[in-house]
């Protein structure tokens, strides 16, 4: 049976050299084995067969039995032309229609008198009933007897050569009847059978031809289950590889900088969900084995002040610490949040990003060499090969999604040649990843299934939730009016306009247009304006003057949505917000809130919404729960869209399961693929052979694997 399916796809009957060149090209097949796994994304339930005096313009699909009267033709233009055959069964007549070549090919094909059976979707035009380019055949065909008829998703150039989702539909029959043997299996029994599964040979002939809809989701499930139990299992060997490979550096001891910054610096008292973070970092650190640790907490929710902690830690166990932010902005901003925090402490913290040049720069790669600076702040810069540490021993990196495994392991050989023996001996620095973007956990165990999960479920006391509300654009003078009723409390508003990549120049008009509009509207005001074609000085004094409260309202793209922190701004308006996603969203509303005073988040639409907008809009006014957020914003748009998900090749490669609607599977399949890693951590037992040697023939298919690995 392997080696049916290991066969060139060329040679199925009905493929040949030029359709395989095209389903290679459009789809990836190659192999009898690969349209195998080239799963239907819908069925239409063939199993009624309606009269024509039963039939509604609104029905979705129907099929009628019965004989052509008459065609007649219709031209539309010089070479275009409109085919119509009336078409009876007796209990009235309907229009059977085509447009162009279509047309031509159902006068030289379809009889005037002959029975057949016709499939498609109704429609009303001038008060009759018609099917346009409806499926014909001869009802007496074996295919018309199948409840369930699959449709598959084909691209415009392979219906323009005729590979259509019937043909693709023919091909798998053709090649099911090939195959006589039974599918080789590839899960053993002693998983298959306590969870109830069908067999892969039955799943993957049912999933092509359900008999009922009871058996195509039982193949369902199976099939689900396989794939992510294989995602699982390949993450879970992965993470017990780096354990089992990698030591962390021990750090035994709490002292004096701790210590010193918990009892005199420390600027509130921390929530019992920092405190519980905090403990977990510290057993992780004083285990013997490297930290991989993803720390989710919620905007506002004090992340940077236990990272800080954390590296507070590796300092009084001598070592270095830094962290690594995605952006400039952000990096300046965690400079300042910390430089603050520690106000007269003697540590020396140093930011490097593409910006410190010449003298400078040589002052922080030498202070990085000879141990003088403790902490640095950067961004991707740190990883360059001209940058190395003394004893680096703790490294933060901020939103993970812009820093794969592969960059994450670069940090790990940053400590100088001359050093290392001393500093460890083969060990390497923990790693703590912070993301202030939640992630719904089904996904988290999937993306980042090799980082063990803490989570930041409080803010800070004195904190208030913000209130969200929906304003259409044509109640912008109410909008106004609450605008200037908190300026003249003394609070500060950001006005956020969209800037979308493929269309800056378009966006950019937009801001400078509603900058001079917000102009006009509070001539009374002193007005900021910062967006990322400025120059980085400009920008930066534009901020600084917001930050300063020289300036009242700062008219902004989302260049604001991570890295600012203004306290006294209490009103966050977001223009044309239909335009972002959720995550985005509530990123941009968390950076209001972040002092004592009531803050509001507005969101401004035109009144008309699409469906899903509305939404999303919805889910912003009822709730402030980053999580329940994540989670809505993963059922709305899929993995494959969330913001940072895609660098992970990860959402795109599940060819049947869904993260956002399988999450009993998700974890399911995790923990099966924990067993077999617990029982078997070097993947040697022949017990497990089966799933070990299918896992090797995973990795060298075209899925993404090195992605999630």
């Amino acid at each position: 049976m392997t080696d049916i399916l290991s066969q060139d796809i060329m040679y199925l009957p009905g493929v040949g050299p030029n359709r395989k060149k095209i389903l290679s090209t459009e789809l990836g097949i190659e192999t009898f084995g690969d349209l195998i796994d080239y799963y239907p994304y819908k069925y239409v339930d063939r199993s009624r067969i309606y009269t024509v005096n039963e039939l509604t313009g609104d029905m979705p699909f129907i099929q009628v039995v019965g004989r052509i009267l008459s065609f007649e033709t219709y031209p539309m233009s010089a070479r275009k032309e409109r085919v119509v055959a009336h078409f009876t069964d007796g209990t009235g007549i309907i229009d059977l229609v085509w447009f162009g070549a279509g047309g031509k090919y159902a006068k030289q094909n379809y009889t005037i008198g002959k029975s057949y059976l016709v499939f498609g979707r109704p429609s009303i035009f001038n008060n009759r009933i018609q099917v346009q380019h409806p499926e014909m055949e001869e009802p007496t065909q074996k295919l018309t007897t199948d409840s369930f008829r699959p449709y598959y998703n084909t691209t415009d150039r392979m219906k323009k050569t005729g590979i259509t989702s019937r043909a693709i539909e023919r091909l798998t029959r053709t090649l099911m009847e090939k195959l006589k043997d039974a599918i080789a299996e590839t899960l053993p029994e002693f998983i298959t059978t306590p969870l109830h599964l069908m067999s892969r040979d039955e799943a993957l002939r049912t999933i092509h031809y359900p008999k009922d809809a009871r058996q195509l989701e039982r193949a369902r499930v199976r099939l689900k289950f396989e794939e992510l139990f294989f995602v699982q299992l390949n993450i879970l060997r992965y993470a017990s590889d780096q354990r089992r490979k990698y030591r962390g550096y021990i750090f035994q001891h709490v002292g004096e900088t701790f210590n010193t910054f918990y009892r005199e610096y420390l600027p509130f008292e921390l929530t019992g969900a920092q405190k519980r973070v905090i403990r977990e970092i510290r057993h992780d650190m004083g285990s013997g084995k490297q930290m991989n640790r993803l720390l989710q907490g919620d905007v506002g929710s004090g992340k940077t002040l236990v990272a800080l902690m954390s590296m507070l830690i590796a300092l009084d166990n001598g070592y270095q610490a830094c962290i690594m932010a995605p952006t400039e902005i952000l990096a300046e901003q965690h400079l300042e949040t910390i430089t603050d925090f520690i106000g007269e402490m003697n540590i020396r913290v140093a930011l490097l990003t593409g910006i410190v040049k010449g003298k400078r720069r040589k002052e922080v790669l030498e202070g990085l060499l000879d141990g003088t600076i403790h902490i640095l702040v950067g961004t991707h810069a740190i990883i360059e090969d001209t940058v190395q540490f003394a004893r680096l021993g703790f490294v933060v990196i901020d939103e993970q999604h812009r820093f794969g495994v592969a960059q994450r392991a670069k940090l790990w050989a940053k400590t100088s040649p001359h050093t290392q023996g001393v500093a460890g001996g083969g060990a390497i620095p923990h790693v703590l990843v912070m993301t202030a973007t939640p992630i719904p956990r089904t996904l988290a165990m999937t993306l980042y299934g090799d980082l063990d999960v803490s989570v930041i479920d409080e803010l800070p006391p004195g904190r208030k939730p913000v209130i969200t509300r929906h304003y259409f654009d044509s109640r912008i003078t109410s909008l106004y009016s609450g605008i200037r009723q908190q300026i003249s409390m003394g609070r500060q508003v950001y006005c956020v306009f969209p800037l979308i990549e493929e269309s800056e120049k378009i966006d950019l008009k937009d801001l400078e247009q509603g900058y001079e509009v917000l102009c006009q509207a509070f001539p009374e005001f002193r007005l900021s304006k910062v967006h990322g074609k400025m120059k980085a000085t400009d920008k930066e004094l534009e901020m600084q003057r917001f930050i300063n409260g020289e300036t009242q309202i700062l008219v902004a793209t989302t260049v604001i949505e991570v890295g600012v922190n203004v306290p006294n701004a209490s009103v966050m308006v977001i223009f044309d917000a239909q335009r972002f996603g959720l995550s985005q969203l509530h990123q941009l509303r968390g950076r209001v809130g972040r002092g004592a005073d009531q803050s509001f988040c507005l969101l401004v639409t035109p009144f008309k919404l699409s469906e899903e907008t509305r939404k999303r809009i919805d889910i912003m006014c009822e709730t402030n729960d980053g999580f329940r957020i994540a989670e809505a914003d993963l059922k709305l748009r899929g993995p494959g869209d969330l913001e940072g998900t895609q660098q992970s090749g990860m959402a795109f490669d599940l060819k049947i399961a869904n993260i956002a609607r399988d999450g009993q599977l998700v974890q399911m399949a995790r923990d099966e693929a924990q067993k077999i890693i617990d029982d078997d951590p070097l993947c040697q037992s022949p017990r497990y052979q089966l799933l070990w040697q299918r896992l090797q023939q995973l990795k060298k298919t075209n899925i993404n694997w090195a992605a999630i690995s």
